[in-house]
């Protein structure tokens, strides 16, 4: 069995949700404190032992390309400042030299951003991580989605219980257990309505896909809002070879909701060495007004 070193991170959207800023900013780039939310998935795909990152971008997203690329002049001018500590920060990002980026010329959903990267993953097994989700955990969702993968030698997709209102906004799967964590797919919906859902375990934007899904994704019609719709495609999958959900015991924010995106600042501000004590002083005297 191939080894899973590619990874698909698509950041194509429009980012409708926070508008006005997206109409100039990619919503990838909204900062969680002093880095953006597209460096942390980029980081997890590493940590996850991927060396291989293609970027799905479209029109308007080229900082992102410029984020992950060096910056001359103001490295020179930090060097020169002996301001280390910024340097080493800006490393983590720019240093990162086995990124790739290519276009999606129209906004035709999910599934069409990662038909776009079938040249580029050719036969090999790959990861998809989706840059609205943030997750937190000991061993990155991505690593253990690819240690499902190993031992079924199938796709897998990462799945966690979500509110049965929220239903709508989510793909629900209903599948069979076969091992602590792991079920057997059986449907997949995209976005139903709370009465219809087979379940509310709902996919969280992470997924290590065999190259089969391609095919599965050739083959699917727009569904809705005239995309095409990873979940159907997967839905064809699953009908024809096994794929296997895997509930992620993690936290996980979802960055693309303002209200996740808040907390998952207080999050990492509450946890930065910097300045994580002061800011639980202030929350605390928040709490008292």
């Amino acid at each position: 069995m191939k080894p899973v070193r590619k990874a698909v991170i698509p950041a194509a959207g429009l980012g409708t949700r926070f508008l006005p800023i997206t109409k100039s900013m990619p919503k990838e780039m909204l900062p969680l404190i002093d880095k953006p939310a597209i460096q942390y998935v980029v980081q997890e795909a590493i940590d996850s032992g991927i060396d291989d990152i293609l970027i799905i971008t479209g029109r308007g997203k080229r900082a992102i390309e410029d984020y992950f690329d060096h910056a001359p002049e103001l490295e020179q001018h930090l060097k020169v400042r002996g301001k280390t500590d910024q340097l080493s920060k800006l490393a983590e990002a720019s240093t990162i030299e086995s990124i790739h980026y290519i276009r999606q010329k129209e906004p035709r959903g999910l599934g069409d951003a990662i038909r776009i990267a079938e040249q580029h993953i050719g036969d090999d097994p790959f990861a998809v991580l989706l840059g609205d989700d943030i997750l937190r955990d000991t061993t990155p969702c991505t690593r253990q989605l690819i240690d499902v993968h190993r031992k079924f030698g199938a796709s897998v997709i990462a799945v966690q219980p979500v509110p049965w209102e929220k239903t709508t906004s989510y793909g629900i799967i209903k599948g069979s257990p076969c091992e602590p964590d792991v079920l057997l797919l059986e449907q997949i919906v995209e976005k139903p309505d709370t009465a219809s859902a087979p379940s509310n375990l709902g996919a969280i934007g992470r997924y290590v896909f065999t190259p089969d899904i391609f095919d599965a994704i050739n083959r699917t019609s727009a569904g809705i809002g005239d995309e095409i719709q990873l979940t159907d495609a997967i839905q064809r999958l699953c009908l024809e070879k096994p794929v296997y959900a895997y509930t992620y015991q993690g936290k996980r924010y979802d960055t693309g909701d303002k209200l996740g995106y808040v907390e998952a600042i207080v999050d990492f501000a509450l946890r930065d060495k910097d300045i994580g004590e002061q800011f639980r002083d202030f929350l605390e005297k928040m709490r008292f007004r």
